[in-house]
């Protein structure tokens, strides 16, 4: 037997060869590059056809920071939906280890379900462990998994219902169930883990983090354990997860898109990230051993926001699994793994702005020792697409100056107005490629209610994410200013449950955003009226910004999208056993 050559060398888990994923990540590249520079080039003559001024500097330099993660995003869907409908056992190239998942032996490991609980309703988040426990024992494979309720919580009166909840709970969480809760929330949810770890961690083989929204399967538990057995160098693997049918109008629209285009997107990153997969702090099922033994977070130094414990922990340890010798892998379609959506656009840009900061950590992690270059790069890209809000706000800014300073007329208009519109589709065709995947499935538009229904779904969540992003973006470019001085988010509870915002909370948030649209459009209107088209997506959203809060958030709209089954997913129209449970109100405590 000869021993494989460095060239012909397999993953860990020996699932492809690393050659093979080379040539992709090569060609990515050159894909990547290709189109950078069609429209870098547009960009630059745009802009130059009149000399050059700082406005013009400024706009050439944004757009090379904030495009290559929306150029990144094109390609991902792209390959994704030539993989689904085109290729040749396509979802087997993306992700080889789901043949694994058939297997029907009996499981031969230990897994503990943990559920992190930080200053939320207890009830709530119970309810959803006792449904993914008894999915579990309805696989007949129950016997293996034990449930930990690990509470980070520290608010008096949800720390006594957390305790009073659990001994309510606890006949329908199994026999060994546990509830702990820490006095002291030292390193946040990674804190919280690593503490399990060195209490319990030595008695399971996986265990399965779960977050007070999230709800599972336990057929799709059991995939994921046969996969993790049959593959002993896979160190976490990843479900993809889907929002829970919400009440909200605001989670319901969201979340419509993110299920039309998620799989084509996934499957078309999964392409070429291999064995340097995503994980996204839950519903993931991760080995125990290495997990403890590599992936423990430093703590940062300096004690600003960007120092201390680290708040966005899972990007960074799926990177210190795989230097340890172990893949992570995505799962990259649909099935039983759900969470809840935010319900309100300012519980958006909480937890936005929560994993802003956490990303902003990301900085000294670039110079570990021994990450592979994949992984290196996912982490630059976790810190760089926080970097596009803010560009593309400087952007407006400096091209709102040149409306000013009468300097626009040194601006080749045709030319601009032509690159206006393919960045404009560029950013698009993530949804393109999800809304031609679903009307590609058999009965794909069907499953969300039909052909006209699915158009309305698709037209609807356009508009609202072209109102949504300027007034992210504007949250985000001031967030980021505010790191710089001392400013800082906390984990915290989330609001997971769909309440009204009132015109007055509205404003007191949002009117920075509708100030800065109202000026640029003041601006606009005495220098340059004609560039106002051009200007409406951006405008419109930061003008619109307070009503767009309050409409999205009214029970009454969103009642009127229930029953009308605009923005239904599929999950509504024929929900699983664990949503109806769900739907229910949830098993009766025992």
């Amino acid at each position: 037997m000869t021993l494989l050559s460095s060239r012909d060398a397999m993953t860990p888990a020996g699932l492809q060869s690393a050659a093979s994923l080379r040539r992709r990540r090569r060609f990515i590249l050159a894909l990547n590059l290709a189109t950078l520079g069609f429209l870098g080039g547009g960009v630059f003559l745009a802009l130059g056809a009149g000399g050059w001024s700082v406005a013009d500097i400024v706009i050439f330099v944004c757009f090379l920071i904030g495009a290559p993660w929306t150029v990144m995003g094109l390609w991902n869907a792209v390959i994704g939906l030539w993989l689904l409908h085109f290729a040749k056992d396509g979802l087997h190239r993306a992700a080889p280890h789901l043949c694994a998942a058939e297997a029907g032996a009996p499981l031969r490991s230990r897994i503990a379900v943990l559920m992190f609980l930080r200053n939320e309703d207890p009830e709530r988040a119970l309810s959803r462990l006792a449904i993914t426990r008894r999915s579990l024992d309805e696989t007949g494979e129950g016997g293996r998994f034990d449930v930990f309720v690990l509470s980070d919580s520290d608010a008096p009166a949800i720390v006594a219902a957390e305790a009073a909840a659990f001994e309510r709970w606890r006949g329908a969480l199994g026999p060994n169930a546990r509830y702990r809760r820490r006095e002291r929330n030292e390193g946040w949810k990674a804190g919280n883990v690593r503490d399990f770890l060195t209490r319990w961690g030595d008695g399971y083989d996986f265990y399965l983090p779960l977050d007070s929204d999230s709800l599972m399967g336990g057929r799709d538990v059991l995939r994921m354990a046969r996969i993790m057995e049959a593959h002993p160098r896979i160190g976490i693997l990843q479900s993809l997860i889907v929002g829970a049918p919400a009440e909200s109008a605001f989670a319901r629209i969201f979340q419509f898109g993110m299920r039309a285009g998620m799989r084509s997107y996934t499957i078309g990153a999964a392409w070429w990230h291999g064995e340097c997969g995503p994980y996204w702090g839950h519903n993931a099922l991760i080995r125990t051993a290495p997990f403890k033994a590599h992936c423990e977070l430093p703590v940062l130094p300096g004690t600003g926001p960007l120092g201390g414990h680290v708040l966005s922990h899972d990007q960074i340890e799926a990177a210190l699994m795989r230097r340890a010798g172990f893949e992570a892998r995505v799962i990259p379609v649909e099935g039983e793994s759900w969470e809840d959506n935010p319900p309100t656009l300012f519980e958006f840009t909480r937890r936005d702005l929560r994993w802003c900061q956490g990303n902003m950590q990301y900085w000294p992690f670039l110079r570990l020792k021994g990450l592979p270059p994949m992984s290196r790069f996912q982490i630059f890209a976790a810190i760089m697409m926080y970097f596009g809000a803010p560009a593309w706000m400087a952007m407006t800014v400096a091209a709102v100056s040149k409306v000013w300073e009468r300097d626009a007329g040194s601006v080749n208009f045709a030319l601009g107005v032509a690159m206006f519109f393919i960045m404009f589709a560029v950013s698009l065709v993530p949804k393109i490629a999800g809304w031609l995947d679903v009307a590609m499935r058999p009965a794909g538009a069907a499953a969300y209610g039909g052909r006209l229904r699915f158009l309305a779904g698709a037209l609807t969540e356009t508009l609202f994410s072209i109102l949504l992003a300027p007034i992210v973006a504007f949250r985000v470019t001031v967030f980021l200013a505010g790191l710089l001085f001392g400013r800082r988010i906390e984990w915290s509870g989330q609001m997971r449950d769909a309440y009204r915002l009132t015109w007055a909370t509205a404003l007191r948030g949002l009117w920075p955003q509708t100030l800065a649209g109202a000026a640029i459009l003041a601006v606009l209107w005495a220098n340059a009226p004609g560039a106002i088209p051009w200007a409406a997506p951006m405008v419109s959203g930061l003008i619109l910004s307070i009503p767009f809060a309050v409409l999205t958030s009214h029970p009454a709209f969103g009642r009127f999208a229930r029953r009308v089954g605009l923005c239904a997913i599929p999950d509504e129209r024929a929900p699983g056993a664990p949503l109806r449970a769900l739907a229910a109100s949830a098993p009766e405590p025992e």
